[in-house]
């Protein structure tokens, strides 16, 4: 079991806001008594919650380790602003780099932490490392693409293996702009079920953060679109495929068999960061801290904690 938590809301002042604004955050350990260096989960989507990272927590029983989680500007309980549904000049990655930084540095810790990211969360946080900040020990980038291009070479390929008339009716609801419709969602469960999280029933804290999400769409829907596969937002044109040689701390890679970020999407971060390490988890989809728990755990508990070697 996990030791208890903290909960705040961390003020953020966002330019063009005029009301003020908060990002959520759980804190599982003591940041203030913590012996090894805290590490900071960064959840997907974008616009999703932290609630199906809460796994990781675990790290945190042994009474050393602070382990932080916090719902980014615009998702799960930090501040909402649906007015600014599709405002893709409003929503962009920068505004999400802004904000970890001012989580980390509200906490006290940017002069030294770890972070896993995944999915989205593993390309926002690929682009902060890339930057050098000071504070940032080790990186564990999670089920994310190098690049969007690479992402929707993938989703085609893995859409390509569905049945027929699921594909066609795909197709049809995409083609026609009504992806909102039932039969949409339907249709596209079948791939979230098979490359996303294959545990059944799906765990609660995995559909939390899809209810959320579905509650208020504006993040997702206005950065990345309405489904994993069809990007129609600006995410489309998402790339660290230069930039992830500038990643200069030890970073582990992970994905899963089945995942959709394919082997295809995660190479070039494996490529081009010079102290990198990859992991694929053979029972796994896009989840495998929720697929194969324990053995996520105790990978990430080496890979943080432990000694690094390439």
């Amino acid at each position: 079991m996990a030791p208890s938590y903290t909960e705040t809301q961390i003020p953020f002042t966002v330019p063009g806001v005029d009301k003020p604004c908060f990002t959520y955050c759980k804190i599982f350990g003591d940041l203030k008594t913590t012996k090894k260096r805290p590490l900071v989960a960064v959840h997907g989507g974008p616009g999703f919650s932290h609630d199906y990272l809460l796994p990781i927590a675990d790290l945190a029983d042994d009474g050393e380790t602070a382990v932080v989680f916090y719902d980014q500007f615009g998702g799960g309980r930090s501040t909402h602003l649906p007015e600014k549904n599709g405002d893709t000049s409003f929503w962009v990655e920068e505004l999400f780099l802004t904000e970890f930084d001012n989580v980390v540095r509200h906490l006290g810790i940017q002069d030294g932490y770890s972070v896993l990211g995944h999915s989205w969360g593993g390309m926002l946080m690929g682009r902060w490392a890339s930057r050098q900040p000071k504070g940032l020990h080790r990186l564990a980038i999670a089920d994310s693409p190098a690049s969007m291009d690479l992402w929707v070479e993938a989703a085609n390929y893995l859409l390509a293996q569905l049945p027929q008339d699921i594909q066609d009716k795909l197709k049809k609801h995409e083609d026609a702009g009504t992806t909102d419709s039932q039969e949409y969602k339907d249709a596209m469960s079948l791939f979230y079920d098979r490359h996303v999280v294959r545990v059944k029933p799906m765990p609660e804290i995995v559909a939390a953060g899809f209810q959320m999400m579905d509650e208020d769409p504006t993040v997702y829907f206005t950065m990345n679109g309405p489904s994993e596969f069809h990007i129609t937002g600006p995410l489309k044109e998402w790339t660290m495929v230069d930039d992830a040689r500038k990643i200069a701390v030890p970073t582990l890679l992970i994905n899963g068999f089945y995942d959709e970020a394919r082997d295809s999407v995660v190479a070039p971060w494996f490529q081009r960061i010079p102290k990198s390490r990859w992991i694929t988890f053979p029972n796994s989809s896009h989840m495998p801290h929720i697929e194969e728990t324990e053995k996520y755990l105790e990978v990430i508990r080496e890979f943080f904690y432990g000694p690094f070697s390439e």
